[in-house]
């Protein structure tokens, strides 16, 4: 098992490569850059800044020099946040990140597990289409128009929740944001359990286990529910993926301080450091999210061997 993690590891590094290599030419030949401003600065000050970040330099040698940082470890510095390096502002942003990220997540879990059981046992009746009716809804509206609406809704007109901001970090401003974030995953958990469980239940075991006397319910937990999970784990590594780089939109609507907010807010101002640093953070967090759902596949799988 710790040989197929190691050669799955070493197998994403040329991706992981090209991809950083992609996402350098298009930063540094999109227009503007980094000390563009409405005001222009003199052109000594700019001689000097370009100097110091050594973009006076030819693109290829700007390239490798950040290949070889990126190889150390060092992220380098960010353009446009004085005293603060790329490293530094992604573990600033990361801990808010992974709350918000990782209590979605949870959600999105429980939530599309249920509703996905739910609507497969009680396939073409009543609780399905209710069940499947509610949980689609977000998947139909965007996060970006279901912020707003939550946000009128619950915290204007009701005056139940806030609107915005972190505050104290406690639930009541979490219970926006993890919602909006969750649903449209919340959807697709549930849509792939119902159709893995109808497939499931249907399947030769189960009637042979039905055949025994085994009680329905016996059925469903014993039998049914581990091989219908299958399907959902896989999709679990890109949506946590997903989690992490969708927080994007939600952290910026709602005002939290994660890395999604730096991120935006470096990619207005071409701040070239901050935006390839936080891709290969999230490039790498992917990759391991994915070899960790192989390894739980491989686990629940009986007929999944490690070779």
């Amino acid at each position: 098992m710790l040989g197929f993690a190691i050669r799955r590891l070493l197998s994403t590094i040329p991706v992981l490569f090209i991809a950083l290599t992609i996402c350098f030419f298009i930063l540094r030949l999109a227009p503007g850059g980094p000390f563009d401003e409405e005001r222009s600065l003199p052109e000594n000050v700019l001689a000097n800044l370009q100097a110091h970040y050594h973009l006076d330099k030819p693109l290829i040698e700007q390239y490798f020099r950040y290949i070889g940082s990126v190889v150390r470890g060092d992220l380098g510095p960010s353009f446009t946040t004085e005293d603060f390096t790329v490293a530094e502002l992604i573990a600033l942003g990361l801990p808010y990140t992974l709350i918000l990220g990782g209590s979605a997540f949870i959600l999105a879990i429980l939530f599309g597990v249920a509703s996905g059981i739910i609507s497969g046992l009680y396939q073409n009746r009543s609780a399905d289409y209710v069940t499947s009716a509610t949980v689609m809804t977000g998947l139909i509206i965007p996060s970006f128009l279901m912020a707003p609406i939550l946000q009128l809704v619950f915290g204007v007109q009701l005056e139940w929740l806030p609107v915005g901001g972190w505050g104290d970090g406690s639930i009541a401003y979490l219970t926006l944001p993890v919602i909006v974030l969750s649903l449209t995953h919340i959807a697709r958990i549930s849509r792939l359990m119902r159709g893995s469980l109808i497939e499931t239940m249907s399947a030769n075991y189960i009637r042979t286990a039905r055949s025994k006397g085994i009680g329905e319910k016996l059925v469903v937990l014993r039998h049914a529910i581990k091989p219908a999970l299958l399907p959902v784990l896989s999709y679990l590594g890109p949506a946590a993926g997903y989690l992490l780089t969708g927080s994007l939109v939600v952290e910026t609507i709602f005002g939290l301080p994660g890395i999604g907010r730096y991120f935006i807010n470096a990619a207005l101002s071409r701040d070239y450091g901050m935006v390839l640093g936080t891709v290969i953070f999230y490039m790498v967090v992917i990759v391991i999210l994915n070899l960790l759902v192989d390894l739980a596949y491989a686990y629940l799988d009986p007929k999944v061997r490690v070779r």
